[in-house]
């Protein structure tokens, strides 16, 4: 059976797994930055359809956000079932914002905050934080979603650094995705900017 072959080998090696998967996604988000030739795959957006998309992406790492302190809550009162439903919700979401934000990066143009230059040290020290928060939290996020997702319950509890590593994971992608949010309603909302 190659499926169980496949979990036993994830089960040896989890940690190769996880650098495997995080090498993958930072190339693809990397690849829309650095690549012109990958970029060129998207089309070229209207202003419009980088707004609209732009308050996709802000709706949906807010779902993300609820999701996340839903598991993190239902965790700690030995709901483990919830739990694993919102930790793989939570997944789905950053998957979906993946499937928005990469095209909408690779075929829309930059916005620029224009806001009082007192906000503007606020807004760029909380997005550094959130790009810092957000490139950090990627291997830390897939270990402890491949954790749960290749062992039971017992071998969680028993065998592996999953709560550990659930606690670091869910907190710094909890703080990136608000710090997010807020500078997306600053940017967009808030105060001006420029395309």
């Amino acid at each position: 059976m190659a499926s169980s072959g496949t979990t036993t080998w994830a089960k040896r090696h989890p940690g190769i797994l996880t650098a495997l998967l995080t090498v993958v996604g930072y190339g693809v988000v990397l690849g829309v930055f650095l690549v012109p030739s990958f970029a060129a795959l998207f089309p070229d957006l209207s202003r419009e359809t980088v707004n609209l998309l732009t308050h996709a992406i802000a709706v949906v790492n807010t779902m993300t956000v609820a999701t996340l302190v839903l598991g993190w809550y239902w965790i700690r009162q030995g709901e483990v079932r919830k739990h694993a439903a919102a930790m793989s919700t939570s997944f789905a979401l950053i998957l979906l914002f993946l499937g928005i934000y990469v095209p909408r990066v690779a075929g829309g143009g930059t916005k620029r905050f224009a806001g009082p230059e007192l906000v503007s040290y606020a807004y760029f020290l909380m997005l550094a934080v959130h790009i810092l928060l957000s490139i950090l939290a990627v291997p830390v996020v897939l270990y402890a979603i491949i954790l749960g997702i290749i062992h039971s319950e017992r071998e969680l509890r028993t065998e592996t650094p999953h709560a550990r590593v659930g606690r670091i994971a869910a907190g710094s992608w909890v703080l990136s995705l608000v710090l997010g949010v807020i500078t997306y309603l600053l940017l967009n909302h808030v105060y001006a900017y420029t395309y």
